[in-house]
């Protein structure tokens, strides 16, 4: 018999909790995404992730820990190599990766691979280079509306991005644009987790505005995940925000595209009315691309107060059985050198109204104590060759 009918999975995308024993071998020397956006602040409200336990798991400035914590909690460790979206994501549904993705932080992308781009698009490419998105189109946008060009750039982690200008590129050219790209970043060496799609509006630098309109071509599951059996199943898989995108659509039975991570979060306010049986899947991207990258600890923890108060109605629409999982994919410490990703253990906070006890649990050896768990309460196999150990007996 199942033991919840509906699991809400939330990944706050970068709230990474303290080094692992591995960090310094990824350049990452005492970071703490979560705990150094807590003393970045002089106060610091969230109370319904404290009442969960969040500061029971892991100290954190203005929030003390509370004596009797609603939800299980523990830290997981990355089983994985790397630190991105995608290894993340794909570990919590089962898959460990062995092999990192290709990244061009430092020397930008090999003029083959451009050259091949120009030709099969038909338009010649400007940027080349790591990027913030705001500052690439400051410093491109203009010209990019008046010649055709395309702005190409990337970031620290493995991406490959274009910026086209709604109006004067076209929304459908970029996405065309995009596709070929996709494929091109096929091939071993140029092999990018991601090809992603920037529109922009505004008229001049200082104006400009990338849109929602944002799309991710992800290359697809090496393998079936903890998605595919549920779908398999006949069971539900509601993606909210870039999920879909991160999964290449597998074994998600209804997408909704989010334009903000508090409008994600009111996406999901509304799933919890209506009727569903199995998993609603939930990514909140703004920590990281607003906050993490651009070393922004104070907006961080704005967005996590702003996360807070729509957990709290989340949690007022709870039923006896359903189950809440509050997660990161990575950690993004906003106080640490550069802009990439940090290499950090993430927190794993689980709570239905049904419990009867709450605490600290043992640390768990990968992400995949997520899929691991969500496929055993519904009595589902998970694939063979994935990873996981389920701690669903030790949510009661």
């Amino acid at each position: 018999m199942k033991k919840y009918n509906r699991i809400f999975t939330i990944v706050i995308d970068s709230l990474g909790v303290g080094e692992m024993n591995d960090s310094r071998e990824y350049g990452d020397t005492g970071v703490d995404t979560l705990g150094h956006i807590a003393e970045s602040v002089e106060s610091f409200k969230i109370p319904n992730l404290q009442k969960l336990g969040l500061a029971n798991l892991h100290p954190i400035k203005h929030v003390a820990a509370v004596e009797r914590p609603l939800a299980h909690f523990m830290k997981m460790k990355e089983a994985s190599v790397g630190k991105d979206t995608m290894t993340g994501h794909w570990e919590m549904m089962g898959l460990k990766i062995e092999t990192p993705f290709q990244t061009f932080t430092d020397t930008g992308f090999p003029k083959e691979l451009l050259d091949e781009l120009t030709k099969r698009t038909g338009h010649n490419i400007v940027g080349n280079k790591s990027a913030s998105g705001t500052e690439i189109l400051d410093e491109l946008g203009e010209h990019q509306m008046k010649t055709g060009d395309m702005i190409v750039y990337t970031s620290a982690d493995s991406v490959l991005q274009i910026c086209g200008h709604e109006e004067t590129f076209g929304l459908d050219e970029l996405y065309r644009c995009c596709e070929i790209a996709r494929e091109i970043t096929l091939k071993d060496e140029w092999k990018v987790g991601r090809v992603i799609a920037r529109p922009y509006l505004g008229a001049k630098k200082g104006e400009f505005k990338r849109t929602s309109n944002r799309h991710d071509y992800a290359l697809k599951p090496y393998g079936e995940t903890a998605l595919n059996v549920l779908k398999n199943s006949g069971l539900d898989v509601i993606s909210v925000g870039k999920i879909n995108d991160i999964f290449d659509g597998e074994g998600i039975t209804e997408s909704n595209k989010s334009k903000s991570s508090v409008h994600g979060m009111e996406q999901t306010l509304e799933l919890a009315d209506k009727e569903f049986k199995g998993l609603c899947f939930i990514n909140l991207v703004d920590f990281d691309a607003l906050w993490g990258h651009r070393r922004n600890p104070v907006g961080y923890a704005e967005e996590l107060e702003k996360f807070d108060i729509n957990l709290g109605k989340l949690l007022d629409k709870l039923r006896a059985d359903d189950l809440l999982i509050i997660t990161a994919d990575h950690g993004n410490d906003p106080t640490y050198k550069g802009t990439d990703h940090t290499r950090e253990f993430v927190p794993f906070l689980a709570y239905s109204p049904s419990m009867t006890q709450s605490g600290l649990m043992e640390t768990s050896n990968s992400f995949a104590a997520i899929g691991a768990t969500i496929a055993d309460n519904f009595q589902i196999e998970m694939p063979k060759n994935t990873i996981g150990e389920s701690v669903l007996s030790k949510l009661i």
